[in-house]
């Protein structure tokens, strides 16, 4: 399958109209917007942020120093020296960029890049990986330069839905999606469950052989695939230094009420269909005494799984389930790992950024981290590549994490008291209550989300 990605003309970029230099001192912050040769691009919608040139067919401008620049690139060590080989091979085809630049990889972790980064901005890598959940702080201190024309068609359009959520903020897109490799979905015995389609029917089909569906209600990463499921919200809010400024929780409207009611009917039907998954849950499709019909878990149990099942192994998204008459497609949170570019002052190296950035992005880089480490593409196409397709995990998480936001910064509180939430249902604390009660206990733990810190 060919990708539909706007091919990058050799050369590239820049007789350029600087609108402002932008600054990135150690605060982060950038001055202004560059524009390309023939217009004067608008100013970015967050004057924090800086965008990335539009392309033009110019080749680029001289270079009045023989010595090469060198455009650094952090990545984590598991694929520090596969990205290093693979630049290095890209840049000898690019003519005159590889005439002015340099491209050098060094090993930092996705968890510690935004850190690091924000620490000083100007010491940082031109060009980073970086977790989803850390996309809303670089975007406050101005660390991200926006991509732009060329460079945001390709985001937009090879891309699965998941991923691109992942990069946008308040409409804007900041970065460019890297993987889509982190949720959860379903696992299932085919013996035992033949239609894996909804919640009812799953625990239905696992009652009727004996065997239990099992998900971890007790946590506040899982029992939000009911409460995004009915479209309900919960984020927090952060200033650049990492401070909770303000929480945005709808739990006690309508749409929360129907999630806790999904949840509660499905720990009416403990001990027909239904338990909470234990630690180690992977282990219950043991053949040899195994409990499991159906699991909701994540990638690290698929081979824990496959080799018990075998040709009875099964994975895909996530059911649906219906509360008084409507079905809704559960959610969850969706991982996702990302590319940042850094704002520049030199105009014609953030061009060149984006370019290496919309590369390491690209169908060819996504399947080369597939095969090579496991990594699973954002990239559609390579989403549909035999490799992938062959990955039944990877597969269903790809089709689950379309319904999925990505997972942004949550305070310690937050899961302690969504872990407590989830555990007084599963008690059966609510088996009986009314809507006006469901409704007190939401109002409570959306006051008690929205005063965490």
């Amino acid at each position: 399958m060919t990708t539909k990605r706007k091919a990058l003309p050799i050369m590239l970029a820049l007789s350029m109209l600087v609108a402002a230099g932008a600054g990135c001192g150690n605060n982060g912050q950038s001055g202004g917007t560059t524009a390309a040769a023939t217009t004067t691009a608008a100013p970015a919608a967050n004057n924090d942020t800086q965008a990335a040139p539009a392309e033009t067919t110019a080749a680029p401008a001289d270079n009045t120093s023989s010595d090469k620049k060198t455009i650094t690139v952090w990545a984590p060590d598991a694929i520090v020296d596969l990205t290093q080989s693979k630049l290095d091979t890209w840049l000898a085809g690019q003519n005159d960029w590889n005439a002015k630049y340099d491209i050098k990889v060094s090993a930092m972790g996705e968890g510690e890049a935004a850190t690091q980064l924000l620490t000083d901005v100007e010491a940082g890598a031109d060009i980073f990986g970086f977790a989803q959940d850390q996309l809303a702080r670089l975007v406050a201190a101005g660390a991200l330069s926006k991509p732009g024309g060329m460079f945001l068609d390709n985001i937009k359009n090879n891309n699965d839905a998941g991923s691109i959520g992942a990069v946008t903020l308040n409409g804007d897109i900041y970065a460019y999606p890297e993987t889509s490799d982190n949720g959860y979905f379903l696992y299932y015995d085919k013996s035992v469950v033949s239609d894996p389609s909804t919640l009812e029917g799953i625990i239905e089909q696992c009652g009727a052989a004996g065997k239990n569906f099992y998900m971890d209600i007790q946590s506040g990463w899982y029992n939000v695939a009911f409460f995004f499921g009915t479209g309900a919200q919960c984020y927090y809010e952060y200033d650049t230094e990492g401070n909770v400024t303000g929480a945005v929780c709808d739990y006690s409207g309508e749409k929360g009420l129907e999630a806790m009611k999904a949840m509660v009917n499905m720990v009416k039907s403990k001990g027909k269909g239904y338990d909470q998954a234990p630690d180690g849950a992977a282990s219950l499709f043991n053949p040899e005494g195994g409990t499991a019909g159906a699991l909701v878990s994540g990638t690290w149990d698929a081979s824990t799984v496959k080799d018990f099942l075998g040709d009875n192994y099964g994975a895909v998204k996530m059911p649906t389930f219906t509360v008084d008459g409507k079905s809704y497609q559960m959610s969850g949170f969706g991982g996702f790992k990302l590319v940042g570019v850094k704002p520049q002052t030199d105009s014609d190296k953030l061009t060149f950024c984006h370019i290496v950035a919309d590369y390491l992005t690209s169908e060819e880089m996504q399947l080369a981290r597939f095969d090579a480490n496991g990594w699973g593409p954002s990239n559609k196409n390579a989403q549909q590549s035999a490799g992938v397709q062959s990955d039944a995990a990877l597969a269903a998480l790809a089709d689950q994490l379309q319904y999925c936001p990505g997972q942004g910064q949550y305070p310690n509180a937050y899961w302690d008291l969504t872990k407590a939430f989830g555990t007084d249902i599963n008690s059966g604390m609510y088996n009986d209550a009314d809507d006006a009660a469901l409704t007190a206990a939401l109002k409570e733990l959306e006051d008690s989300i929205k005063a965490a810190k």
